[in-house]
């Protein structure tokens, strides 16, 4: 399925092998990682389409659906279940309805087992199944196809524990400003102009910056220990957004790397992180942010188009905290059958 602007393989959890290391063998034999093309499996060759969600019916009665999502290595031996991804997400509630774990009423109350979080899906359905076509459109995504609208609940600190996992607004990491921020995705954000770029640039040019990279690696490195994370030497977290100021109509210009390959857009709960990281009141990203009275909506900019989020923030003890955080995905099934993995 292509879940808003990422692509994957969806299994019901009882077709995997129960065995972790099994299963991660499995799945990389039938992603064809590691190797930089794929070509002897189904992934696409790039983080965005190397990704795997677990389907199964909720283990408890406060959703109607567990969702664990697995992040594939492309030329690494990689199976990683350290992050969420809100892409997919979209996905979860009509598959569901596909394989009959959930009722077809078009809403889905999901579980999001890699940060414990809730999140709720709206869908259209007819005689039973999901309905995918209709006429919203996604940054990112040729054409057009049926709104899903998701809301997220207690996604705050799901990976770190705190919204601000150092406690702090803003901090300093190789001599440059930025928050580290927690609301579904733990993200590093910072000026674009703050390590030397202008924030404009395509994603080519991005990833042909040695001197970019390398620093972005290093403030990467050092930001996960201090973002209660570790060593994430070989995690895909955290995702790192450089911004800077609008130029086509939205709030917030932005590009993000994942961790080392930029993105084409901007992942879903990365963009929600991102999103409330600029409505902090101090923060790097609050001075490029330019917004008038648009209630809880917030544009993000990006190399293929916006992303509009809601984020809606209140103050407790002088502390932040997210009242309410939602999106609109598309998400399309693009088949159904049988996977020959790769044997060794």
């Amino acid at each position: 399925m292509r879940g808003g602007t990422s692509k994957g393989l969806y299994f019901l959890a009882e077709d995997l092998p129960t065995d972790v290391s099994d299963r991660d063998r499995f799945l990389m034999g039938v992603m064809g990682t590691p190797d930089p093309r794929q070509i002897d499996g189904l992934g696409g060759a790039h983080p965005l389409t190397s990704k795997v969600a677990v389907v199964s019916r909720c283990a408890h009665g406060s959703a109607d659906v567990d969702y664990l999502f697995l992040q594939l290595g492309v030329d690494e031996a990689l199976v990683t279940d350290r992050q969420n991804c809100g892409n997919l997400l979209a996905g979860i509630g009509p598959f569901a309805v596909e394989r009959g774990i959930v009722e077809p009423t078009g809403v889905a109350r999901i579980h999001m087992l890699n940060t414990d979080g809730l999140a709720t899906a709206t869908f259209p359905v007819s005689e039973g199944l999901p309905v995918y076509a209709g006429d919203t459109a996604i940054s990112g995504v040729p054409g057009t196809a049926a709104a899903i609208t998701i809301e997220f609940g207690n996604i705050a600190g799901g990976s770190t524990g705190s919204l601000l996992p150092t406690g702090n607004v803003e901090d300093f990491v190789a001599g440059v400003p930025v928050t580290m921020i927690d609301n579904g995705m733990p993200v590093v954000v910072m000026r674009a102009s703050d390590v030397g770029v202008t924030g404009y640039e395509s994603c080519d040019e991005l990833e042909q910056d040695g001197a970019l990279r390398a620093l972005l690696e290093e403030i990467r490195l050092a930001s996960g220990p201090m973002m209660g994370l570790g060593d994430v030497t070989d995690l895909t977290i955290p995702k790192l957004t450089m911004v800077s100021r609008p130029k086509e109509g939205g709030h917030l210009s932005t590009r993000t790397f994942i961790p080392h390959r930029c993105h084409q857009a901007i992942g879903v709960l990365g963009a929600v992180s991102v999103a409330t990281a600029a409505l902090l009141p101090g923060s790097p990203a609050g001075e490029d942010l330019q917004r008038g009275d648009e209630g809880d909506h917030v544009i993000l900019e990006h190399p293929t188009g916006a992303f509009e989020v809601v984020v809606r923030l209140a103050l407790s003890d002088d502390r932040p905290w997210v009242e309410r955080s939602g999106i609109v995905r598309t998400a399309r099934k693009l088949m159904d059958g049988l996977v020959f993995p790769r044997s060794n």
